[in-house]
Order: C-alpha cells, then sequence, then structure tokens
C-alpha cells in the first residue's frame, strides 16, 4: 500500500462534525479523544476513531476507510471509496440489513482526503475465524436471502451505477491467468486449456439469474458479531450470478463445511429447492473465482522468477489453494 499521510486529529474533528451534523448524530463541534489502527488487514488505509460531543451526547465509534492515490482497481474489479459509499447508500440502507451503519463520505476539501465513515464492528471478528461452528453457515445464509432481496432491483434506475460482470470481463481472468502461468506450462500444463474452455462456458454463467452480488465474499469480509453476519468491504460490489459469492464464501474448506453452506444457501434464496442448473452454475462461479486469483499479477508475479520457477512468499499458500481447487473443479466439470 503506498503511503499515506492520516489528517490531524484537528482536521478530522472538523470534517466528521460536518458530515455526522447532517444526519442529527453531532450536535456542536466534535472532539476527537481515540484513534487506532484497524486490526485486520485492509486494501484501504483505516482507522478507528472515538469522538466526544459534549455531555449527554453519545457518539458511536467509527470506521474511517480512506482514499488513496495509488489505488489498484485490479483490472476493474474492485472500486474506489465513492463506490462504496453509493453501496451503503443506495444498495444496502434501503433494505435495512445487518451491514454496518453508513454515516457519510468523508470529504476534506483543504487537503482533498476522501474517506468512507461507517459504523465500527466491536467485539467482532471475521467469520473464518470464528471460534462459532455456525459463523460460515450463517453467512451463508446471510447471502442467501441478500441475493433473494436482490434479483428484481437489478433493473432498478438508481443502481444502474453498478458494475455488470459481461463475458469481456469473464474472459479478461482467463487470459490473465493463461499468461501468467505461461512460464510455468512444464509445472501446470493443464492450466492453459482450463483457461480456453472456460471461455467458451462463459455463456452458460452469464445464463444464470443476476443478482447484485458483494464480489469478494469471503469469510474475511464477513465480521461475525455476537451471532450475526455482518458483511464488510463492498467495494466490489457488482451485477452476476449469485453463486459466485457463494463460492467465494466456501473457497479452501473442508467438504462438509461447503456442503452445509450450499445447503443453507439454497434454503435462503429459494427456500430449499435450488432451481436447476444450480450445481453447474456454481462450478463454474468456482473456475472463474480460482482465475480471478490466479491472473491477478499483483499475486503470481512476485511468485515467478525470471527462469519460470515458483518463489517462495507469502502469497504463495493463496495461489497454491487455487490452483489446487482449479484443478479439482476442472476434473469434475470434464476441462481436463
Amino acid at each position: 500500500m503506498p503511503s499515506f499521510k492520516y489528517p490531524s486529529s484537528e482536521r478530522l474533528a472538523a470534517v466528521l462534525t460536518r458530515v455526522l451534523s447532517r444526519n442529527g448524530l453531532a450536535n456542536g463541534d466534535l472532539t476527537v479523544v481515540n484513534r487506532k489502527p484497524n486490526p485486520y488487514n485492509s486494501t484501504f488505509p483505516t482507522e478507528i476513531v472515538t469522538c466526544h460531543n459534549g455531555p449527554g451526547r453519545s457518539i458511536p465509534r467509527l470506521f474511517v476507510k480512506y482514499r488513496t492515490g495509488g489505488f489498484d482497481g485490479v483490472f476493474g474489479h474492485r472500486r474506489d471509496i465513492s463506490y462504496e459509499a453509493r453501496v451503503y447508500r443506495d444498495v444496502l440502507q434501503p433494505l435495512h440489513v445487518s451491514t454496518p451503519a453508513f454515516y457519510g463520505l468523508y470529504k476534506d476539501d483543504e487537503s482533498g482526503a476522501e474517506g468512507l465513515i461507517i459504523e465500527y464492528l466491536p467485539r467482532g471478528s471475521p467469520a473464518s475465524w470464528s471460534r462459532d461452528p455456525q459463523a460460515m453457515t450463517r453467512s451463508a445464509r446471510w447471502i442467501g436471502r441478500f441475493h433473494a432481496a436482490n434479483e428484481k432491483r437489478v433493473h432498478d434506475a438508481r443502481l444502474q451505477f453498478l458494475r455488470r460482470y459481461n463475458a469481456e470481463y469473464y474472459r479478461g481472468w482467463a487470459r490473465r491467468t493463461n499468461l501468467l502461468f505461461g512460464q510455468l506450462n512444464s509445472r501446470f500444463p493443464w492450466i492453459p486449456p482450463i483457461c480456453t474452455s472456460f471461455q467458451h462456458l462463459i455463456p452458460r454463467l452469464l445464463r444464470a439469474p443476476e443478482t447484485i452480488i458483494h464480489g469478494e465474499y469471503f469469510g474475511s469480509n464477513v465480521v461475525y458479531q455476537d451471532g450475526t453476519s455482518r458483511p464488510v468491504d463492498w467495494q466490489s460490489t457488482a451485477i452476476a450470478a449469485g453463486e459466485i459469492d457463494l463460492a467465494a464464501l466456501t473457497h479452501s474448506w473442508p467438504k462438509k463445511v461447503v456442503q452445509k453452506c450450499e445447503r443453507e444457501y439454497a434454503r435462503a434464496r429459494w427456500s430449499g429447492r435450488a432451481p436447476d442448473g444450480f450445481e453447474g452454475t456454481l462450478e463454474l462461479a468456482r473456475v472463474y473465482m480460482n482465475l480471478r486469483w490466479l491472473g491477478d499479477p499483483n499475486i503470481m508475479s512476485p511468485l515467478v522468477s525470471r527462469r519460470g520457477r515458483l518463489v517462495a512468499s507469502k502469497k504463495m499458500l493463496v495461489a497454491m489453494q487455487a490452483v489446487l481447487q482449479l484443478h479439482s473443479v476442472g476434473e469434475r466439470l470434464g476441462l481436463l
């Protein structure tokens, strides 16, 4: 992440006062009394802010996510802070779901800094880290209900700002994966055929019922708080097949967990009976999800030396999990 200069507490208080006064959360000038970094990894600079507003006025702790000039959109897959703010305001707020409350967009005219201001979720942890055995299935239930609620909203004029996955979007990930693994063809000769076969199967993925998806619905992006799933990080929200979110949630999990999540998702989205073609669409979504990881130069380029050899790094585990799952789903679909 490029270096980022956080605003001074005085500037932060001034902007927060202006934003929170608009929705009645602040009455008079705020004072920032505490700031601490987000304990979890994030694509953007983030901090947890505690404010004081005088006697008798309680201000919730805030989570502020800042925009950076060096933001990587990953070939249009991920959007910026302004986009995520619109998702919170226009997609999530009208549904009254358990996502963090949206308070406004931080804009500092003096410095040009911009950020997202949402509710801070204490006592929560990523669903994929939770000791509660129901954390993952409840997250599957949450996203199934969300997809059901949004199938008819994909044609809402107010939501046409959302990215829509099309054939070119999917082909791009297959091409980039093929290119990045060209140096490793002797070790993974089966990857190019899968990339080619997937491109021929894209129309099947596009025929699946569309809904609004999170886009990166991994367990690490679901804050599990007191038995409730509260998804965060909505900068990759798009219109596409809902099975993509289920593929993300269950990526690299044991078979029993995956099956429980699939059943819970079907119950939540379709009252228990998945439509014909659900399993095939889910398998194609898994192919896409792995190509999405393996076609990302930020993940793969540091792994490959000039001699076409894999180089150990912290990203190795992510890449190899994607390689192994791509091979497995490729076999099930008869692509090898």
